[in-house]
């Protein structure tokens, strides 16, 4: 599956899942609200999500550089795929603080909880947000110099990360812009490429 139809499947099936965690994981209460941190267990679904979704987007930057090819740039190349793995990395430990935290049970559960509560805050708002950003600024740049995709896309990539640079307020659905760039980016693979097109015509 190293076609581009193997790409987009793996990015769409990266976009679903990653934003169906995200949506799952969003419902975890602060430590000082009072009530149970996430109602009715919905947190197992989320971060058994997670691992699918990684295993996914660990495809789609296979079969992306696959489809660059010849076209690779080894700069750009290294930072798409230091990026991709520095954000799934990041996701990742995420999932295993929250997982802990919330295996916890007794007198300092609230400690516990408020700690990974804060801890994954800053590494998804923060980190996380910007490898993200890093991710698709990168990806973007590849899209305009080898024409594999339309540049509106590539535009639309740089927008949206900057917007993940400077964004500083801990708002959880702003990483939702991620894999809804990323399910954009899947759906135009499936269409015939222009390069393919210029090949044709010659």
């Amino acid at each position: 599956m190293h076609t581009p139809r193997g790409a987009a499947i793996a990015g769409i099936l990266f976009a679903l899942l990653l934003s169906a965690s995200l949506l799952l994981l969003a419902g975890i209460a602060k430590p000082d609200v009072e009530g149970p941190w996430l109602p009715d267990q919905l947190w197992i679904w989320g971060l058994n999500l997670i691992p699918y979704a990684g295993i996914a987007f660990l495809w789609f930057i296979g079969v992306v550089r696959d489809r660059i090819g010849e076209y690779e740039d080894r700069f750009f190349a290294t930072v798409f795929l230091g990026s991709g793995l520095l954000f799934l990395a990041m996701l990742f430990a995420v999932a295993a603080i929250i997982g802990g935290a919330l295996a916890v049970r007794g007198p300092s559960s609230s400690l516990v909880l408020a700690f990974a509560h804060h801890t994954t805050s800053v590494l998804m708002n923060v980190f996380a947000l910007r490898m993200a950003a890093v991710f698709m600024i990168t990806t973007s740049t590849i899209l305009v110099r080898t024409g594999i995709l339309p540049r509106w896309l590539a535009y639309l990539g740089y927008a949206i990360a900057l917007i993940l640079l400077v964004t500083i307020t801990r708002w959880e659905y702003v990483l939702l812009l991620f894999p809804l760039w990323v399910l954009l980016m899947s759906i135009n693979m499936l269409l015939p490429s222009p390069i393919s097109k210029q090949s044709q015509t010659r």
